[in-house]
């Protein structure tokens, strides 16, 4: 698939979940019968007639309803708004006092802990309030978010059973999936209750799916529909291999080309929410891009593969187990990486602490070392301040730049500086910084520091002079205030 492609399927990239107005329905997931070992296809027509029923029996119930409920605030709009005519003096407007409203969405989870954890999509529970569990069984239950993870499009929840073990389904070994493997799908899609669909693994590493940024999903042919977002993807053991996501639609059902976040992307984020309370990141400390046919023709290489590295950091795990710039990455832990996404998820599904065999090329002669899989560091500390008083960054909220802020906030390893976080309105910053902004002088004052930008704007100058960085282009702005 070509690059223009490529953006016209990520616009057709829609979250598999559904926004109703009251609760409703109820969901469920299954479990299967031993597996053989070795996989083949069915050898006759009495093994082609073989259910999996005894699977879905087994493991239904693990699988629930998830509603969060909302407020919110709307205008009335206007019905001559979309006249030909009326529109144009009407245009989008509301009218009178804004008007609270509650919204309830509908999605799918699969309980993971017998007491009660459930893992869920991040968007089926975002900018929710209160949040509700309806069980296969139709016995509901009030839920404590306990993480979020917009980043991989994870939420972890919990429920109070009691002194009652629930249902919980297995976390399978999702890197020892293979495409053509069958799988079942359980969820909730367009409210209309449980339902359980098949089919086989179609892909493996998906990394074009921008919904998520840690992306290396399991395509899946099993009809997957608004609804099923949070839901199982099920092997044939009744092992939950994947949590559905996302659909490829131009309708909004189903074109059977639906995506799951692996196992073991799932089952690191739900450790991460029960031990640290957050999701903490590998930092590879490098910047890489993708090898397409050009590069690759450059660089002299058969075909387009690996990630070549563009920067290292100093004293980052990269620069550590010798990387430098130019080189190659082509494996990490045994696995192939094919871009810069598949690397990221490679190093993401690592334990910290251990270190991680990684390969690279450099002049044709293949290298490997041990990489240590460690949290990006907080140097300098961020030390975010709202700046105050009468110069164009009041109103503005600053921060250290350090390699664990500029990996949230997705910015280059190079990264370095006071960025602006936040900005209030209405304040003088608001009239021209924006979130995002990195501080490079004021006045002629070099900004390195959070401590630098406060003695910049000490005193009362009648003219100003800021440069800064905004999308990686340079500005001046001059004036008084």
């Amino acid at each position: 698939m070509g690059g223009s492609a490529l953006k016209r399927a990520a616009r057709l990239l829609r979250p598999a979940w559904l926004a109703l107005p009251a609760l409703g329905a109820l969901a469920g997931v299954f479990a299967a019968p031993a597996i053989a070992e070795e996989a083949r296809p069915p050898a006759s027509a009495a093994e082609i007639s073989l259910s999996f029923a005894p699977t879905v029996k087994k493991t239904a119930p693990a699988v629930v309803n998830v509603y969060a409920r909302r407020t919110v605030v709307a205008r009335f709009r206007s019905p001559f708004a979309d006249d030909p005519f009326f529109g144009r003096f009407l245009g989008d407007r509301g009218f009178g006092m804004p008007r609270e409203r509650v919204q309830n969405s509908l999605g799918s989870g699969v309980i993971v802990r017998a007491d009660g954890i459930i893992v869920t999509n991040n968007h089926v529970i975002e900018n929710g309030e209160a949040f509700k569990v309806v069980l296969a069984d139709r016995r509901e239950f009030d839920a404590e978010l306990v993480l979020a993870d917009a980043r991989t499009d994870l939420a972890v929840l919990r429920i109070d059973p009691g002194t009652e073990a629930l249902p919980a389904l297995d976390f399978a070994d999702s890197d020892r999936l293979e495409v053509g493997d069958l799988v079942l799908a359980i969820g909730n899609p367009f409210g209309v209750g449980q339902t359980v669909t098949s089919g086989i693994v179609s892909a493996l590493a998906r990394t074009q799916v921008g919904v998520a940024d840690y992306r290396s999903f399991i395509q899946t042919d099993a009809a997957i529909n608004p609804g099923n977002s949070g839901g199982a993807l099920v092997n044939a053991a009744g092992e939950l291999i994947g949590i559905n996501t996302a659909i490829y639609s131009r309708s909004g059902g189903s074109n059977g080309i639906g995506f799951a976040i692996p196992a073991n992307m799932v089952q690191l984020v739900v450790t991460s929410a029960l031990t640290e309370g957050r999701v903490v990141r590998p930092w590879f400390g490098a910047e890489t891009q993708g090898v397409d046919a050009a590069l690759a023709a450059a660089l002299d290489l058969p075909r387009p593969s690996g990630v070549l590295v563009t920067a290292v950091a100093e004293k980052g795990p990269a620069a550590r187990a010798g990387l430098r710039k130019n080189d190659l990455v082509t494996e990490v832990a045994g696995f192939e990486v094919s871009d810069p996404d598949a690397l990221r998820y490679r190093l993401a599904v690592q334990p910290l602490g251990a270190p991680v065999e990684i390969k690279w090329l450099r002049e044709g002669k293949v290298k490997t070392a041990r990489l240590s899989v460690e949290a990006p560091p907080e140097d300098p500390p961020r030390e975010e301040t709202q700046l105050e008083g009468s110069n164009p960054l009041s109103g503005a909220t600053i921060a250290n730049l350090s390699p664990a802020l500029a990996d949230e906030l997705g910015l280059p390893v190079s990264a370095r500086g006071v960025i602006v976080l936040r900005i209030a309105t209405p304040s003088l910053a608001a009239r021209s910084l924006r979130p995002g902004d990195i501080l490079r002088s004021v006045n002629g004052k070099e900004i390195g520091t959070v401590a630098d930008a406060k003695a910049a704007i000490a005193g009362d100058p009648a003219y100003w002079d800021l440069v800064l960085v905004r999308g990686g282009n340079t500005m001046r702005l001059t004036g008084r205030l």
